[in-house]
């Protein structure tokens, strides 16, 4: 089995970059690849799958317990020549100061990856050895295998930092990427810009793959990745079906953010996923029993989700008529009665909720929480608990009493105490800013497609 993380020493260094150009340059040698990224993030995941040909999946260290992780990653690496870990933020970088849950290393760790870090060589020299050092001693239960520079002037600058890093260190350097790169990606307030909107960029990944071909050692980089066989002790559940139900998944440009192995458990626990789009459809899937709308960017096409005045009617009596309906973030927005860009224009949403969201110019909360349910909901039941994520822009008005579904408390040292209410419940319709990985707590999961089931049986009776 083989497999490497591809770390850095902070955001912005160029993993994402060298990430995709890896990828690109494996599969264009006919090597299939399995892509991961450390953390919630879901655009990156997104440019992963788009190049490699296959689904992107997240390894999130807080969120996911270390069993979970190594089950994860070992049911999707299954039928692939390697695996290829995007990091996140600086190598070490996890919950807090104090703890390095979470972090890239902590990912390394728990599947036994060699691990190549990606280092900012612009105005540095021979020092750059005693940087790397810094790095590979903070914990050398951490396989640092490899080196790859980032922003070089040329050929020259790259040899004298790897002299310094090879003689001093023992440490393997694997190539490099110059300064003046024919590439960028683009970027909107939530990192890059999504995939869905990329065909210039799209065009460009041959040349991305041209410079690593060119400046990066991919043979090098295989003979480093071999990684011991994982043990997995036990299934995060036991996972089987519980009976048949359709769900519908909002899935176009404006809502693509899910987690995959989200996707997956459901499929597994009974659910046949029918994909639709709020944009272009004009009714839902026939016969469903459920709907989930992940997040995304409504803000961004607020406009023609306006004008899809049927399929918006169409969700509104849904919700109404009693069907479960799960929404994250993006989903959020879309079911309040408008949507208010970053300039303050009103779009009209679906309309459950008595209420607005706003988009600002900051970043309104961001970070991992734990949820614990208020009352019976779609997906949890009173008392149950998960592990989420947040990250968004927008503020939220609610112009009417409203009945919360879960407590939101902010995890880590830094923020210890702080909670809010979250997730705005009414019919059986639960949407609020929280994004959960379903393997955080599968219960959540098996709630949704019995919560399905119900509705499925209760229609039935209806007929």
């Amino acid at each position: 089995m083989k497999s490497i993380v591809i770390a850095g020493t902070h955001s912005g260094v160029g993993k994402t970059t060298i990430t995709l150009g890896i990828l690109s340059a494996l599969k264009k040698r006919g090597i299939r690849t399995q892509p991961f990224k450390v953390g919630p993030d879901y655009i990156d995941t997104a440019y992963h799958s788009f190049i490699a040909g296959r689904k992107s999946r997240n390894l999130d260290g807080w969120m996911l317990d270390e069993e979970t992780i190594k089950y994860l990653f070992v049911k999707n690496s299954q039928d692939v020549d390697i695996s290829v870990i995007e990091g996140v933020m600086g190598m070490f970088d996890g919950l807090d100061s104090r703890s390095f849950t979470g972090s890239t290393a902590h990912i390394a760790k728990t599947i036994r990856s060699p691990l190549i870090l990606v280092v900012d060589g612009s105005g540095i020299g021979a020092s750059v050895a005693a940087a790397v050092l810094g790095y590979k001693k903070f914990d050398e239960d951490v396989n640092l295998a490899g080196v790859i520079f980032n922003n070089l002037g040329g050929e020259g600058h790259y040899q004298l930092l790897k002299d310094a890093v090879e003689n001093s260190l023992g440490v393997k350097v694997l190539g490099y990427l110059p300064r003046k790169l024919d590439f960028q990606l683009p970027e909107r307030h939530l990192g890059l810009l999504p995939i869905y909107e990329l065909d210039s960029v799209k065009r460009n990944f041959s040349k991305l793959c041209e410079l690593i071909e060119k400046h990066i050692d991919l043979d090098a980089v295989l003979g480093i990745a071999d990684i011991p066989e994982i043990e997995t002790r036990r299934v995060p559940l036991s996972i089987k079906p519980l009976g048949s139900a359709k769900v519908a998944v909002a899935m176009d440009k404006a809502f693509n953010f899910y987690y995959w192995d989200n996707l997956d458990l459901l499929k597994e626990l009974g659910a046949e996923l029918e994909y639709f789009s709020p944009l272009e459809d004009k009714a839902l899937p026939d016969d469903v029993s459920g709907i989930y709308i992940g997040g995304g960017f409504p803000e961004v096409f607020a406009s023609e989700l306006e004008s899809n005045e049927k399929i918006r009617g169409e969700i509104k009596k849904a919700c109404q008529l009693g069907l479960p309906v799960y929404a994250e973030c993006g989903g959020l927005m879309y079911l309040m009665e408008e949507i208010l860009d970053i300039k303050g224009r009103p779009y009209r949403g679906v309309g459950i909720f008595k209420g607005r969201t706003r988009m600002t110019d900051s970043l309104q909360r961001f970070g991992y929480i734990n949820l614990e349910f208020l009352q019976n909901t779609p997906i949890g039941r009173k008392g149950e608990q998960t592990r989420a994520h947040e990250f968004h822009h927008s503020v939220l008005d609610v112009d009417e009493e409203i009945s919360y579904g879960y407590v939101a408390r902010k995890a880590g040292r830094r923020d210890e105490g702080k909670s809010w209410p979250g997730g705005l419940v009414k019919h059986n319709t639960l949407a609020g800013y929280a994004h959960i990985h379903f393997y955080s707590n599968p219960q959540i999961a098996v709630n949704f497609i019995k919560s399905c089931l119900d509705y499925k049986t209760k229609m039935r009776r209806l007929r």
